[in-house]
């Protein structure tokens, strides 16, 4: 279903089928009586009257065979999220009545607190967050396209469909598109390919392929790469928005397009569901195309480790000990802790080539994760307390959550290898999400401030949630962008 909407001064009653009106639950009788649909019912004002709309967003009234209108109460001092809230709400209400067929609406705002001008940018964001649909491979798509005409007739509200709003849709749909791929189109030859695409929004982009990798001893990355008939390649997405010499920003994904496992082959249940393995990475790409799109006043760098883990002659051995690009070496007992040693290698070049004011990573790295906070809360783990506060505020503002978890060199006994510096998994048990953390901090070699996200649980939902529908979620592109917004524009 897709969403156009239409600004105008005046309209015809004789051509509109349908009403939404937004306003605040002080509202007076007599405002709505100067208007003529509301002539048709006296109902209306007696639901009105009776305070039926104390305790809900909406408030539906027949006013003929194929015409309603809609009343959205608005309340001081709510929140862009709450509002955003309300218009993902607005959307699903649209979907699940077969009434609205007809394709034409008038949106009125009246009598609404100017405490939040741009309200309405922000109920069409949430509209538009939530009428994502991926539904490329269907052979047969319901094209319904709902028009919504505004005709605002308070002048202290705007309407102004503005950059950072079109520029966040675009990154977050963009992210969710990539997640949505099967593993059999969006493979890593592929995934290089569309991000060469990026060039064209005023993003650098390079593509470190299977040689260049090898030349810089990549060897962590290449090793979860090595039994797939794909290349495995590093890729930087860098946008310079200021012209000073300032620090970059930096954004690392884990990028696994298939995860079967590898020889540590996972169990067949679910495996499907690991085409969604390379959203860490898909996150990245949809934040640095918004924050071009948006001509973000900042200096940013995303970096994405591509592969596909699959079983093969060639596969990576539980037992094999790989040389990583920070010269540190890993045993590598279980093929399918593999996300760490992509990032592995990413963290270190980024910190390297790009010398940081922070690094942040993004990646499904463990379900025990899930087993901690569910699809509820992003796992945090951080070695700098002001990165991290910054990043639980932002998650609070845009309903991304996440939840600060303990880091500590206790943990560091788990991973010690008696045949290399570490190894890759803990065999002891426990601490799961932690311990991959702990292994993660040991490739930030010049005390950078970095925090990790584990989104393991938060990046593909099969029942949807307030902003999105079933399916990829796009989380951390609105959160990542609103730490830039509050704190580095």
């Amino acid at each position: 279903m897709s969403i156009k909407i239409r600004l105008k001064n005046s309209f015809d009653e004789k051509l509109v089928k349908n009403h939404v009106f937004f306003t605040n639950q002080d509202f007076k009788i007599a405002e709505f009586n100067k208007l003529s649909v509301f002539k048709h019912s006296n109902f209306i004002k007696k639901s009105i009257s009776s305070n039926k709309f104390d305790d809900k967003n909406f408030l539906s009234f027949d006013i003929g065979p194929t015409q309603k209108i809609l009343l959205i109460k608005i309340k001081n001092n709510q929140t862009s999220l709450d509002i955003e809230k309300i218009g993902a709400d607005f959307y699903s209400y649209l979907k699940s009545n077969s009434f609205f067929k007809t394709t034409f609406y008038e949106v009125n705002i009246r009598n609404v607190s100017s405490d939040n001008q741009y309200f309405f940018d922000e109920f069409i964001h949430g509209l538009e967050l939530k009428s994502y649909e991926f539904n490329k491979y269907k052979s047969k798509k319901e094209n319904k396209i709902f028009e919504i005409d505004v005709i605002n007739k308070n002048k202290s509200f705007k309407f102004s469909s503005n950059k950072r709003f079109k520029s966040l849709i675009e990154g977050t749909n963009f992210t969710k598109d990539l997640v949505s791929e099967p593993g059999n189109i969006l493979h890593p030859d592929e995934y290089a390919k569309r991000l060469l695409k990026l060039k064209k929004f005023g993003l650098k982009v390079n593509i470190y392929n299977e040689t260049k990798l090898k030349k810089l001893g990549m060897n962590a990355l290449l090793g979860v790469g090595q039994g797939s008939i794909r290349g495995s390649y590093l890729v930087t997405l860098e946008w310079n928005g200021i012209k000073s010499k300032k620090k970059p920003l930096a954004f690392v994904g884990k990028g696994v397009c298939f995860d079967t496992g590898g020889i540590s082959l996972k169990p067949a249940k679910f495996m499907e569901d690991m085409t969604y393995d390379m959203a860490g990475s898909a996150v990245v790409v949809g934040l640095m195309k918004n924050l071009a799109i948006r001509k973000a006043k900042v200096n940013a760098v995303g970096v994405v480790g591509l592969v596909e883990n699959m079983p093969g002659g060639n596969a990576q051995r539980p037992g094999d000990i790989v040389k990583s690009y920070s010269g540190k070496t890993i045993e590598v007992l279980n093929t399918d802790a593999e996300g760490r040693l992509v990032l592995a290698d990413a963290l270190t070049f980024t910190e390297k080539k790009f010398k940081p004011e922070f690094i942040v990573d993004l990646a499904t790295l463990t379900g025990a994760i899930i087993v901690s906070l569910g699809s509820e809360y992003a796992g945090l783990f951080s070695n700098n307390d002001k990165l991290s506060k910054q990043l639980f505020d932002s998650g609070q503002k845009v309903g991304e959550k996440v939840w600060r978890m303990p880091l500590h060199k206790n943990y560091d006994k788990l991973i010690n290898s008696k045949n290399a510096d570490m190894q890759n998994i803990n065999y002891v048990g426990g601490a799961g999400s932690t311990t991959a953390a702990q292994f993660l901090q040991r490739f930030i070699l010049n005390k950078t401030p970095w925090a990790h996200l584990d989104i393991a649980g938060m990046a593909f939902s099969k029942y949807g949630g307030a902003l999105n529908s079933g399916g990829a979620t796009g989380f951390g592109v609105r959160l990542l962008n609103q730490l830039v917004e509050d704190h580095y524009e």
